[in-house]
């Protein structure tokens, strides 16, 4: 006997998610970038400096993963470590200038992409969307 899947809405948006990442994926890799570093990068494009803990936080890694990307970001010139003055435990991440260059370059595209995704949808069906994926999340 075939088993149906009886939550459509969890499917849908595994299967979505899956999709999103795979085109992402698929663009970072044309800038020599996986999808987590590129997600690093980004926090700290807007965000600013930020220890290792707070990007962390942020893009939800384990710790091992952190520190590696972190290793790999910064062996390519983009990101530097910075000791914190105040407190020698803290080591904060900030982007270099080639860095900095490299996200000026990528957002464009990146928000392009992401803009594509959801431009189909109506200003109130966008807003029930974030609304009814709040729910679930607090749910979580």
């Amino acid at each position: 006997m075939e088993r149906k899947c009886t939550n459509q809405p969890f499917l849908l948006l595994m299967q979505t998610s899956k999709a999103i990442q795979e085109r992402i994926r698929d663009e970072m890799s044309k800038n020599k970038l996986s999808i987590t570093e590129f997600s690093v990068l980004e926090v700290l494009f807007h965000k600013g400096k930020q220890t290792i803990q707070q990007i962390r936080s942020r893009i939800l890694i384990s710790s091992g993963s952190m520190t590696y990307v972190i290793d790999k970001l910064e062996q390519k010139g983009i990101i530097k470590r910075n000791d914190c003055r105040e407190d020698r435990r803290v080591i904060h991440i900030t982007l270099t200038a080639e860095g900095l260059e490299l996200m000026e370059n990528i957002m464009p595209k990146y928000q392009e992409i992401v803009d594509s995704f959801f431009e189909d949808l109506t200003d109130v069906e966008s807003e029930l969307l974030v609304n009814s994926l709040k729910k679930v999340s607090n749910r979580v």
